[in-house]
Order: C-alpha cells, then structure tokens, then sequence
C-alpha cells in the first residue's frame, strides 16, 4: 500500500509537470490571425449589482470605442441596479439595457443575443476588467471561418489573505486544464467571463436549448454544441496575456463555496462517458491523499512516505500552477502555495457533497437540494 502511494504520488507530479509543458508550449506558439473586419457586441447579464456599476463602467471605457454595441440585460434585480444603470448610460449611444425575457443567466444572454445586431458575441461579467487589447485579441482567431467560438483566460483579482490566494490558485488550475483540453481538441470546460462566439453559430447550434432549467453552464454546454456541431476546427483557446479577464474574487468563504457548487452541479448534465470519469476520477484523488494521514499511525517510515507523497503533490502544483500564473504576470508566495496544496482535497469534497446535496444562494436566489431551476416539475429556486 505505501509502494502505491508513492509511485501514485510521483505519477500525478508527473502529469502536472507534462500539463504545464504542454501548455507553455502551446501558449508561445499560439498562432498569429490577421484583425478581422467583424463587428462585435458585448453582452454583460446583471443581477443585483448596484454596487459594481461604477467601476464597471470606468473598466468598460477602456473598450467601449471598439465595440459596436456593450448590451445589459437584467436579470429580475432585486435592488436598484436596473435604474441606477439606465441613469448612468443614458448619454452613450452604444449601451443598451434590456430586460431579460425569463429568469437565470442563460434567459438574459439569450434575450441579449436576440437584441445583438452584429457578427460576434462576446460574454462577460460585471465583477470583471478588460485591457483595452482584449476586444482585438479575442475577435482575430475568427478571422479564420471555421472557428466559431474563442474562449480566453480569467484570474481573480481581489485583496490580499489566504482566501484570495486560493481563488487565484484554483483559477490557474482551471486555465491549466481548459487551455490543455483544447490544444487536445477536446475543449472540457470555459469560462462565460471571457467567451466569443459568432452569433450566427449560437443560432445554428439552438443557443441554449435542452439545458436552459440548468442554472449554471451557459459557457460550457454552448462550448459542447458548437465543438460538436461544426467540429474540432470550430473552437480555439487565446492564450495570449492581452486576452486576460480579471473577475473580482469573493470576499467570505461561504459566497466561494456557493459559486463553486453552482459551477460543479452541473455534473448530471453532461451525458459523456469523459466527463462521468474525469468527475469521479477528481473526487477519489482527494480520498487517496486524505488516506495518506493513516500512514502517520505507521511509525517513522509512514511518516517518511507521508511527507514525500504530499512534497510530491506540493511541488507538481506549484510548478505546474505557478508556471501559468508567471506566464500572467503572477507570482504568488511560498506559502500561498504550501497553504492551497494542503487544503485544496477538503475544499474539493465540500464542493463534491455540495453538489450532490447542498442547498445554496447565489445572487438572492436560493436553491434547494440541486443546481437546476426545476426538477420532475419542481422549481428549486426559492425566489
């Protein structure tokens, strides 16, 4: 048993270290497009947020003259975001406010795609920061007619403390993953905070149609659609740093566990045999290294391979994980790393059983015992 630990130890650093190469690799040889002659709409669903419009709206004058149009949809705020925002943008003459035609951010991107009038869609949040190159560098892959959607990188930016420090850590592991599986052509996941789309694919593909009750993976099931409908050319990952979307970071433990379930609930969705195993294969991987505590019971040579299966686990993370983050501009501290390596298989059999079982809040929504908006007729979400 302890042979097995071991070797399993050192195969997972392995992987971790392959992962990074894999991805620095692709990442510096992303290939060049020529600028695109497309017009592009930016689609931002709100909820509640009337305390972000103002610096929402100073990161957005950063891009505003590139794009055709910057489209808000409501999404049934519970405070005064819907008039706040329409005071605020009343003088610019390429923002737009909607309301959205049903609940759930899926009925606001769908009611925002259905009042675009240009080539391209692009996603975000209004939590996030734009570069002003990002516009340019997420439209020039679609210079290239077969790709239909471009998908770019996310970190969180937020205070300093070990709460931040996780979000920026578990982000990289998710860039690292994403940015992999589609150098593979078998994209897994993206994120909708930095996503593009033609609008003509979105409306081909039938938007979010059969996964709309899902109140979460309006990125990811678009993503599989379009992947599986136009091909393995059809999606393309931009790795560049001129690419990168920053989403502010949640500020109290439990909005992060409530964000990351309504992200990991979606798990009964997928109908891929992949994805089933993947899910299954992340939750036993957290039992295996809390089973190792069992060998500090086994006197000094348990505690001896103790320490080196978590000192592999530790420096495969941090060398995988760190290299994305340097690639970034990032360069976390020692103990950022040590802290997350060690506490990350807890975390991640909390967001498991709460997928699974937990009730949640996100955005005054409550949701009751599942991540869809209703079940066997049921609606679970408690507004």
């Amino acid at each position: 048993m302890l042979s097995f630990y071991l070797i399993g130890a050192f195969v997972y650093c392995l992987f971790l270290v392959y992962l990074r190469v894999k991805w620095i690799s692709a990442a510096v040889q992303d290939r060049y497009f020529d600028p695109p002659q497309l017009t592009a709409s930016l689609l931002i669903p709100v909820r509640n947020e009337s305390s972000n419009l103002d610096r929402m709206l100073y990161h957005l004058g950063k891009i505003e003259e590139e794009l055709e149009e910057i489209i808000f949809i409501d999404d049934q705020s519970e405070d005064d975001t819907f008039e706040r925002l329409q005071e605020l943008i009343k003088n610019r003459k390429s923002y737009k406010l909607i309301r959205s035609t049903g609940s759930g951010k899926k009925a606001a991107l769908q009611s925002g795609v259905a009042a675009a009038n240009t080539d391209l869609i692009l996603t975000s949040d209004a939590d996030c920061q734009w570069r002003s190159t990002w516009l340019e560098q997420m439209k020039a892959p679609f210079s290239d007619s077969s790709i239909q959607l471009v998908a770019g990188p996310v970190l969180t930016e937020g205070d300093d403390g070990f709460l931040a420090d996780f979000q920026l850590l578990d982000w990289a592991s998710i860039l690292l993953l994403t940015g992999f599986s589609f150098v593979k052509k078998k994209p897994l996941m993206c994120s909708g905070a930095n996503l593009a789309f033609r609008k003509s694919a979105f409306l081909k593909v039938g938007g979010y149609a059969g996964n709309e009750h899902w109140l979460s993976g309006d990125d990811e099931f678009l993503l599989k659609k379009i992947h599986q409908f136009f091909g393995k050319a059809s999606t393309h990952y931009q790795f560049k740093k001129e690419a990168l979307v920053r989403t502010q970071s949640e500020t109290i433990w439990q909005a992060f566990f409530n964000q990351r379930i309504r992200w990991a609930g979606k798990w009964r969705a997928h109908q891929s045999l992949s994805h089933l195993l993947a899910s299954v294969t992340v939750f036993l991987l957290q039992l295996v290294w809390l089973g190792s505590i069992l060998f500090l019971f086994e006197g000094i040579l348990g505690w001896a391979y103790f320490f080196t299966i978590w000192a592999l686990k530790y420096l495969g993370e941090k060398f995988s994980l760190g290299g994305i983050l340097e690639y970034y501009g990032e360069k976390p501290g020692e103990s950022a790393f040590l802290w997350t390596s060690l506490f990350h298989p807890f975390y991640s059999l909390r967001i498991g059983f709460g997928a699974i079982f937990g009730n949640y809040s996100w955005k005054g929504r409550s949701i009751r015992g599942n991540v869809n908006f209703e079940v066997n007729g049921t609606d679970r979400r408690g507004i």
